[in-house]
């Protein structure tokens, strides 16, 4: 072999040298992308999702802990009394006063521990429209749902106003005021204003003849003022209408001069018989002379005109005094208007006047009846014997 020949298979055994160790270079290093021997990926590592699930985790506990924070709050509002014993409260909720105004007062009484829980409560029980106005008799003992049942039942504590036939205005004034459901002066004031007369459709200057006489229920007011005095008159007018309604004829109301000519007829039915078998009669009689021009000659009239202080008997003097707008023996006609609270009865009896001829009457003496008369003369020899009946009697 040549020396060349020597040259060149050095240089072929170093190249052959060369690309073994490139070959094993290459497969005892490979890259991370490189399959691994069953041919998959390698996975990248998880970072970041622990955090992740820690933070849920501490939400979820503090969402259970407030949840059952609040359970626990509401059963302890609901069945805890604010105290024992408790002890018995007058409450009073105003007309128009709002759900927070009745929680906040009810818990400064002490009858609830919470306005605001209560509030809640009203609201998931849908009673917010339910509560009344009035007042209420409560215990501090009583738990939350039991207060609430009490006043949206409408159970308010009541009080008994008696209004009897033939009292005048300020007779029923008087009678509020000693039941405690306003002052004299308030009412006085609400039945002559008119605004309250126009509301109510009372042509007259006065609520005079509206005070409807019935046995009432009212609640008595917190406060005795003319708001206090305007809810009971209001009570008493409505009254009224309602007794009044089922009584006019063909059930429609009458004209503003027919009602004056009514209730002032029934009013002085009213005064002069108790009886309610005369009341009609009686009617008949004023409506006989009406029709006849003839003065009505009424006494309870002339009394009414003479006001409050009046103590009687009748003078003389009082008959003549035509000034006296009241005064029947000398005005024609009938007087101004009502002169008294009347019953359904006698209202009844001036729409419906008894028909006869009877122009006169006077009292038997001997009971509450009358005796009824066509002419002057009967009923002079009636008066005669009334004034006979007087003196047997005192002996």
């Amino acid at each position: 072999m040549t020396p060349e020949n020597d040259l060149d298979d050095a240089r072929t055994e170093r190249k052959n040298e060369s690309d073994n160790g490139s070959h094993a270079s290459s497969t005892s290093q490979p890259s991370p992308d490189a399959p691994h021997n069953d041919g998959s990926k390698p996975e990248k590592p998880r970072r970041g999702r622990r955090p992740l699930l820690w933070l849920l985790f501490v939400v979820l506990v503090v969402c259970l802990a407030a949840g059952l924070y609040a359970w626990r709050d509401v059963q302890t509002f609901l069945n805890t009394p604010p105290e024992m014993p408790g002890k018995s409260l007058i409450v009073d909720i105003e007309p128009g006063m709002t759900l927070a105004q009745v929680a906040t007062m009810l818990e400064k009484e002490g009858v609830i521990t919470s306005a605001q829980r209560f509030q809640l409560l009203v609201r998931y029980k849908e009673k917010s429209r339910n509560v009344q106005a009035g007042r209420f008799l409560v215990n501090t003992g009583w738990l939350p749902e039991m207060v609430l049942d009490m006043i949206v039942s409408g159970k308010a504590m009541l009080y008994r106003l008696t209004v009897r036939e033939g009292l005048a205005w300020w007779d029923v004034a008087e009678l509020v005021e000693e039941g405690g459901f306003c002052k004299a002066a308030d009412f006085t004031s609400v039945i002559h204003d008119p605004a309250f007369l126009r509301h109510w459709g009372i042509p007259f200057d006065s609520a005079e003849g509206f005070l409807f006489p019935e046995t009432y229920l009212l609640p008595r007011p917190r406060e005795m003022n003319r708001d206090a005095a305007k809810a009971v008159a209001s009570r008493l007018v409505d009254m009224f209408w309602r007794r009044a309604d089922k009584l006019w004829p063909d059930g429609k109301r009458p004209s503003s001069d027919e009602l004056k000519r009514l209730v002032t007829l029934a009013s002085i039915v009213e005064k002069e018989t108790s009886v309610p078998e005369e009341r009609a009669r009686v009617a008949g009689v004023y409506a006989n002379r009406l029709e006849k021009n003839m003065l009505l000659q009424a006494d309870p009239t002339i009394i009414y005109g003479l006001g409050r202080d009046f103590e009687g008997p009748l003078l003389r003097s009082q008959l003549d005094n035509a000034k006296n707008r009241y005064n029947t023996y000398q005005n024609p006609g009938l007087p101004p208007g009502p002169i008294c609270s009347f019953g359904a009865s006698a209202l009844k009896a001036a729409i419906s006047p008894e028909k006869h001829e009877y122009l006169y009457f006077v009292a038997t003496g001997r009971d509450k009846g009358h005796t009824f008369s066509k002419t002057l003369s009967e009923h002079n020899r009636a008066v005669r014997d009334y004034r006979a009946a007087l003196r047997a009697a005192k002996k």
